[in-house]
């Protein structure tokens, strides 16, 4: 058998940082360095510099004209454009799901809403960012519709660090029940309730954000 091939280290850094900003791992404004990354990743700067070059090209990583490198600190007209362009392309990817949720799947979401529970016990922000991601990425893949579901990974990419600082105003149950009524509309077969029930689950957050 052939060895499984060497992911090169610019792909793996690239990898790494990617989800640690989507799961809320780095704060907003967080700065990075090349010689942080390098020193961490035990890599030289040229695979360093190309990650940040891909993050930054993904608006997950900003660039200031003095060459600082960091995590976005999303404005509210920033914040508002995301909880719509999320607000337009989960209830599709929802509706477009909802001819292959069968029983096995709906049981996968209420065990994922379990652990989001968990995670809000717990206090654990990232966990409950990463799980409540995982609810929407396992229900989405059941679209079947990858293209849309890449626009929607980079705008979850872009408000990851915002979402971190969500956690500590959002009503801690609220996620919870709005999985809950999603899930009841996947039950009933009912399309319009379920494309309400995630429009609203997406865009509430978000915007308790607005200042």
């Amino acid at each position: 058998m052939n060895p499984e091939p060497t992911i090169p280290a610019h792909e793996r850094v690239y990898r790494t940082l990617r989800a640690r900003i989507m799961y809320g791992e780095i704060a907003p404004a967080s700065a990075l360095t090349l010689r942080g990354i390098g020193a961490e990743f035990g890599v030289s700067m040229t695979p360093a510099r190309e990650a940040i070059r891909r993050l930054v090209a993904e608006s997950a990583l900003t660039l200031s004209a003095s060459g600082r490198v960091s995590t976005p600190e999303l404005s509210n007209d920033r914040i508002e454009e995301l909880a719509s362009i999320r607000a337009m392309l989960e209830p599709e990817l929802g509706s477009r799901a909802l001819p292959r949720a069968h029983p096995a799947l709906i049981e996968r979401l209420e065990n994922i809403n379990a652990v989001i529970a968990e995670k809000i016990v717990k206090a654990d922000a990232t966990g409950y960012v990463r799980s409540n991601i995982e609810f929407h990425r396992t229900l989405y893949l059941r679209a079947q519709s990858p293209a849309m579901l890449a626009l929607l990974e980079i705008v979850w990419l872009q408000s990851g660090p915002t979402m971190r600082a969500l956690y500590a105003r959002l009503p801690r149950r609220q996620t919870i029940e709005k999985h809950r009524t999603i899930l009841a509309a996947l039950r009933a077969g009912d399309e319009p309730s379920l494309r309400i029930a995630i429009r609203s689950d997406v865009t509430s957050g978000l915007r308790m954000l607005l200042t």
